[in-house]
């Protein structure tokens, strides 16, 4: 059937070729052979590009050939790199008011659409570390560390470098892949110990990174050249671009106070970069200053803005933001000059496509157009994408990724590979209640469209009903404006969507939450009208009934035994409809 499908979109002379060809063969070959496979396999392929990854999964079902092209290497990088990109918006756990809120992530796809499902690779307890060629690094509070793929749902567990680490955080953790030597790697700043302590402790500062090649048995120490700052980590970030791995390190003597500190996946070498030399224009405007390290357009690029001095977390004046663009040169040109500030910096990536994120206190998360001459940007043509309560605003990451075909299972075989000994995600008790609640917003839900299809087939018997007795009504003026009246008992209810099997993102619920209380407000409305036209109909009907029967000694229009069973059919729908 998937083939049929491809057949049409294919040039004119490539489907005559291909009628031709199941012409000439015996039915039973026809039947047993797809049609598609008929076609030179660069063909095959460059038609397989087109589609989703969910689409060439079920299509590597189909036949044996199409399973070897999808899943083999060749096709998975080349399907990469044809693959669309994504901006991922994650949202860690967290409590809001003492209820926990689950983790939970929303793709936005190039046209600026907002997903609507989960992503099930992602736990309600996990932590986002990192994102490449459509892998995810999912930080857990267990011993392991989760490497996922976005798309097929593959993943494994990998055992954390150190156990019990006090201390640990999970932006202390990256993720990346080296173009050369196309490894995957997680590296893992290893806070230096506190004498005296009975186990390993995290203190500020770290003089080890540890890195795990994707495939090896065990993690490696790589001392760092002297110990650096882990609040710069936590406070400013790391980006892991082209193989290389960047963060923000302390520098009294540099201008902006700071320098870039990288290293290199393949040599697992480090070296420094300076910043600017040019101080930020408001540099010295009061109050303290914020950096952060981020990816812009596949660049390493620094921003910075000043903070207000009575509200230390909240930005004010201008968001500069310079890019690297020549690391051997250790050249920075200033990208944006950003007139006004945002109040929150998403990270570690800034932009999808040609806008900006940013957030604000208000509890939104905006996308603008960026517009200006030279550096000196004016942000234009705001969008609202999502209201992130009740989470956090500067919990928010940002990643770009997309969704691929990676496949995991060459490195399940390696000792460092785990299973979670305990019981993890949505099994936990903590989310026990947060699971029922969304069982009984599924039960609402089912019981409203329940509802709504009765009191369409009772509507549906009353106008019967009414019509049957219509005739037994003499007064032409009466029978009028009942017969006018019956088409209002039609509870006109919107049409009813088949409910979603797969798990909402947290905003999709919402939303689904709003549209079922919508609903039952409208159902409401709608009975109450329904209702009242149908007591109007039956109370109109009850008082010319009586009125002929009192005329049944002079009028010979209708007899007193019809009246009598007319007046019994009335009194039938009372209870129905009337409480």
């Amino acid at each position: 059937a998937v083939a049929k499908d491809l057949v049409p979109r294919l040039p004119q002379e490539t489907r005559l070729l291909t009628m031709v060809s199941e012409e000439i063969k015996p039915k039973k070959q026809r039947d047993e052979e797809c049609i598609i496979n008929c076609l030179p396999g660069e063909l095959i392929e460059r038609i397989f590009f087109k589609l989703p990854v969910s689409t060439l999964l079920r299509c590597t079902g189909v036949c044996e050939q199409w399973h070897k092209i999808i899943r083999g290497p060749q096709f998975v990088t080349s399907h990469l790199q044809h693959a669309p990109h994504y901006a991922l918006l994650f949202f860690p756990q967290e409590s809001v008011s003492g209820e926990p809120h689950p983790a939970d992530a929303i793709l936005i796809d190039e046209a600026w659409s907002l997903s609507t499902y989960a992503v099930p690779v992602i736990g309600p307890d996990d932590f986002l570390c990192g994102s490449c060629n459509g892998l995810l690094c999912l930080y857990t509070k267990s011993s392991t560390l989760k490497i996922a793929n976005l798309a097929t749902g593959e993943f494994l567990h990998l055992e954390k470098p150190v156990k019990n680490l006090r201390g640990d955080h999970f932006l202390f953790y990256n993720f990346g892949f080296h173009p050369l030597t196309k490894e995957y790697k997680i590296t893992h700043f290893l806070g230096d110990s506190i004498e005296g302590r009975p186990r390993p402790h995290n203190n500020n500062r770290f003089s080890v990174v540890q890195v795990y090649t994707l495939g090896d048995e065990k993690w490696r120490d790589i001392k760092t050249p002297e110990a650096l700052s882990l609040n710069c980590v936590k406070n400013s970030g790391a980006v892991t671009i082209d193989g290389t791995l960047y963060w923000l390190i302390e520098d009294v003597v540099a201008s902006w106070q700071h320098a870039v500190m990288t290293f290199d996946l393949c040599g697992e070498s480090f070296a420094q970069i300076q910043l600017p030399a040019t101080k930020p224009d408001d540099f010295a405007a009061g109050g303290s200053r914020r950096y952060w390290i981020r990816e812009m357009d596949g660049k390493v690029c620094v921003a910075t803005a000043q903070t207000c001095p009575s509200l230390p977390r909240w930005l004010v004046g201008k968001l500069q933001i310079w890019e690297l663009e020549n690391k051997t040169e250790q050249r920075w040109i200033q990208k944006y000059n950003i007139q006004y500030s945002p109040d929150y910096i998403p990270g570690p990536n800034l932009v999808h496509g040609d806008k900006i994120i940013l957030q604000r206190c208000d509890g939104n998360l905006y996308s603008y157009e960026l517009l200006g001459e030279n550096f000196n940007t004016e942000l234009c043509k705001m969008a609202k994408l999502l209201d992130f309560s009740p989470h956090k605003p500067d919990n928010m990451q940002s990643y770009i990724c997309v969704k691929s075909l990676v496949r995991l299972d060459v490195y399940k075989k390696t000792a460092i590979v785990r299973r979670p000994k305990q019981r993890e995600g949505w099994e936990l008790k903590k989310w026990e209640a947060w699971e029922h609640e969304l069982s009984e917003n599924e039960r609402m839900w089912s019981d409203t469209h329940r509802d709504e299809h009765k009191e369409t087939a009772r509507a549906q018997r009353y106008r019967m009903m009414i019509n049957n007795l219509l005739p037994h009504i003499l007064d032409d003026t009466i029978r009028q404006e009942i017969s006018m009246n019956i088409n209002q008992i039609s509870p006109n209810f919107p049409d009813q969507q088949p409910r979603p099997i797969r798990r909402l993102n947290w905003v999709a619920q919402k939303q689904d939450l709003q549209n079922l209380n919508a609903r039952m407000k409208k159902y409401n409305t709608i009975m109450k009208a329904t209702d009242e036209v149908t007591s109007s109909i039956i109370s109109m009907m009850g008082g010319a009934i009586e009125d002929q029967k009192r005329a049944s000694s002079s009028n010979a229009g209708i007899s007193s035994h019809n009246l009598s069973e007319a007046d019994d059919d009335v009194k039938t729908l009372i209870p129905e409809s009337l409480p």
